[in-house]
């Protein structure tokens, strides 16, 4: 990770806007999105960009090239998908920047965006192991990209208490394990019915909601990290309005005094990607400006 005092960096998605002109367009139609959502993330400063993740929604994102998924149905069993799923936007965005994070759906959260349609599994608890190791195969191909700053796993669906914790565990180190970059998984919502047991998942650095879930930072205060770093969601990705500089710092300012500022990343609650183009790239500025702000009180 960058040496940056309190780097900043991104859930992950941005809105998926073309940057105009052909460009290589009718070859992947997603490169002229995906371009701009690069584009903007550096002109903004953010020190660990992603490549926009401008394509399908999370479910779709992995599970279209999974061998035993058709459309949003498991039909039979899941084997890793045969080339590399993410890996060719995030070698883009290697291209344009030096530190990127690689972003993939948490196992648990993909299992439960998924229907089961054959008799292979008889619930989701078995389904996600499999998934887990479809996933390992797509991690090691990120961890593998070189340069690849971060890897993070989007597990939503761990704060909301319709899932087993205790496997779900148990599938993000089948990920993890054999990966030599940084882990992270992003937990959206409140987590305090749950942070005692997502403490203990194998990841080096756990992103939360603190913008829009003020109580996380009295439930984490209360907590011991255990020598994880802590992802700081303090930029309001569920409000359309763009939060002033002032009222990020102050977010922030409180993350240090409970945290310690070495132990932060910055960046929004989670993604951008329902809002403007205008309106997620102000939203990003600001969060740069405030942790700029932030370091020289150091």
């Amino acid at each position: 990770m960058p040496e940056q005092i309190l780097p900043t960096t991104v859930v992950g998605s941005y809105p998926a806007v073309g940057s105009g002109g052909l460009g290589g367009a009718l070859l992947d139609p997603l490169k002229p999105a995906r371009k701009t959502a690069v584009s903007d993330q550096i002109t903004a400063g953010i020190d660990i960009i992603s490549d926009g993740q401008v394509g399908r929604d999370m479910i779709a994102l992995i599970a279209d090239f999974l061998p035993g998924v058709k459309g949003q149905d498991v039909t039979g069993q899941i084997h890793p998908a045969g080339k590399p799923i993410t890996l060719p936007g995030v070698k883009y965005a290697l291209s344009r920047h030096p530190a990127v994070k690689g972003i993939l759906t948490g196992p648990t959260t993909l299992a439960h965006g998924l229907a089961l349609k054959t008799p292979v599994y008889r619930d989701r608890n078995e389904l996600i192991p499999d998934l887990a190791r479809a996933l390992a195969q797509e991690a090691r191909y990120l961890a593998d990209a070189g340069g690849v700053t971060i890897l993070q796993l989007d597990e939503p669906i761990l704060s909301t208490g319709a899932a087993d914790l205790s496997v779900a565990r148990e599938a993000v180190s089948i990920i993890t394990k054999n990966v030599n970059v940084p882990s992270c998984m992003h937990v959206c919502g409140n987590i305090r019915g749950c942070i005692d047991e997502i403490l203990q998942f194998p990841v080096d650095i756990l992103d939360f909601e603190f913008a829009n879930n003020p109580d996380n930072l009295d439930v984490l205060s209360r907590s011991d990290l255990k020598g994880k770093k802590i992802g700081f969601g303090c930029v309001d990705s569920a409000d359309r309005e763009v939060e002033s500089v002032t009222e990020i710092k102050d977010r922030i300012t409180k993350g240090i005094d409970i945290f310690g500022a070495e132990t932060m990343l910055l960046d929004p609650d989670c993604g951008l990607r329902m809002h403007s183009r205008e309106g997620a790239y102000n939203k990003l500025e600001h969060l740069v400006l405030a942790a700029h702000q932030c370091r020289k009180e150091l």
